[in-house]
C-alpha cells in the first residue's frame, strides 16, 4: 500500500494518559501529546504521513459541545483536501460511542473517520494505546474503509458508530457491537472486512446544529418517584429518554408523567437499561396512545444524541422521529 496522509485530531483520554507507575491503577488522561504519539507511529515504519492537531486534552467524561463543534469543522475541512485519505480521532472511551454516533449522523460517508482510544494509560504494563492507534491508522488508510460511516477501533476490532458500545469497565476488549458485531478485524499489518461498505455515497443524515438542546435521561428503577420527570422539565429539558427496565418499561406513575410531558410538547423516547436487545413499539406499552418513540436498538446515550439532533433539526412529529430510530 502506498503512503497515505491521515489527519489526526486529538482530544485526550486514556490513550494519552500517564500514571504514577507502570503497575499503578491511578492515572491522569491527556498527558501525552499527539505529536509524541505520531512520532511513535513513524518509528514503527508504518507507511503513512500523519498531520496532527490537538483539539483538547481531557477525559471524555468532560467532552461537550465545544470539542464536538471543533471536531466536526475539522473533519469537514478534509472533504476539500484531496491529499488527505482519512481521519483518526484519539478519544477517551467513556463517551466514545456518543461522539462517534453524533459525527456519524451529521457527516457524509466519504473519507473514513475512525475514533480510537485505550483502556490502559500509555505508561501502564500492557498498554493497548499504541496498538489501537496503529490499528486505527491502518483502517483510515484502507481504500475499502470509505462508505462505512464513522467507526470505532478498539481491541483489534472495527465497529460501526451506530452499533458500538462500551460493555466493560476495564478490560482491553471492553467494546461490543449491537445489533451487529464488528465490521472487521484489524492489526497494525492486516485488515479483514466482514462485508462491503453499506453507506457508499451517503450524504449527511442530519444537519449539524448551532447548538444541541438539553435532553435528559430518566433512569427507571423499582419504587422510583415520578417527580423526577417534573424536576427535569423544570430544569429546562426539551426532550427525555427513558432508560427503562426490560423493553423500556417503568412504573405506571412514571409513564403517566412522561405521557404528560409529551402532551406539553416534550418528546419522549423509550430505551432500555438492559445491555442488549430491542425496544419495540406497542408491546407492553401503548406507544401510539401515550405518544412515545421506541428506541429500537439504540441504548440510552445514543438515543439521547439522536433525539437532540432531531429536535435541533426541527423534527417533532412522532412518526417522523420513529423513522429515524428505525434506521441504522
Amino acid at each position: 500500500m502506498t503512503n497515505a496522509c491521515i489527519r489526526v485530531l486529538a482530544t485526550g483520554g486514556t490513550i494519552a494518559g500517564r500514571g504514577a507507575g507502570g503497575t499503578g491503577r491511578a492515572y491522569a488522561p491527556g498527558q501525552v501529546s499527539i505529536d509524541e504519539m505520531a512520532a511513535e507511529i513513524r518509528a514503527l515504519g508504518i507507511p503513512v504521513e500523519l498531520r496532527a492537531k490537538a483539539i483538547a486534552a481531557i477525559g471524555s467524561q468532560d467532552i461537550g459541545w465545544r470539542e464536538w463543534d471543533e471536531l466536526h469543522d475539522a473533519i469537514l475541512a478534509t472533504e476539500n483536501a484531496p491529499d488527505i485519505h482519512g481521519i483518526v480521532i484519539t478519544h477517551g472511551t467513556d463517551t466514545a460511542e456518543e461522539t462517534a454516533f453524533l459525527l456519524d449522523l451529521t457527516l457524509p460517508a466519504t473519507k473514513p473517520v475512525v475514533l480510537v482510544g485505550a483502556m490502559r494509560p500509555a505508561d501502564a504494563v500492557g498498554s493497548d494505546g499504541m496498538r489501537n492507534f496503529a490499528n486505527a491508522v491502518r483502517v483510515a488508510r484502507d481504500p475499502d474503509a470509505a462508505g462505512r460511516g464513522v467507526m470505532v477501533v478498539m481491541g483489534d476490532q472495527v465497529f460501526a458508530a451506530s452499533d458500538v458500545r462500551k460493555a466493560r469497565t476495564t478490560n482491553v476488549d471492553a467494546f461490543r457491537g449491537f445489533p451487529r458485531g464488528p465490521l472487521g478485524n484489524v492489526t497494525p499489518s492486516s485488515l479483514d472486512w466482514f462485508g462491503p461498505p453499506d453507506k457508499l455515497n451517503r450524504t449527511a443524515r442530519l444537519r449539524w446544529p448551532h447548538a444541541l438542546p438539553q435532553v435528559d435521561i430518566v433512569a427507571a428503577y423499582a419504587g422510583m418517584n415520578p417527580g423526577v420527570v417534573d424536576a427535569l422539565l423544570n430544569g429546562g429539558a426539551r426532550g427525555l429518554v427513558l432508560a427503562g427496565m426490560g423493553q423500556g418499561n417503568a412504573p405506571a406513575a412514571v409513564l403517566d408523567a412522561l405521557a404528560t410531558a409529551v402532551r406539553s410538547g416534550v418528546p419522549v423516547v423509550r430505551a432500555s437499561r438492559v445491555d442488549q436487545g430491542y425496544v419495540d413499539r406497542n408491546l407492553e406499552i401503548d406507544d401510539d396512545a401515550l405518544g412515545f418513540v421506541a428506541a429500537r436498538s439504540f441504548n440510552p446515550p445514543k438515543a439521547r444524541v439522536l433525539l437532540q439532533l432531531l429536535i435541533a433539526n426541527g423534527l417533532s412529529e412522532i412518526a417522523e422521529m420513529q423513522e429515524h430510530f428505525d434506521r441504522r
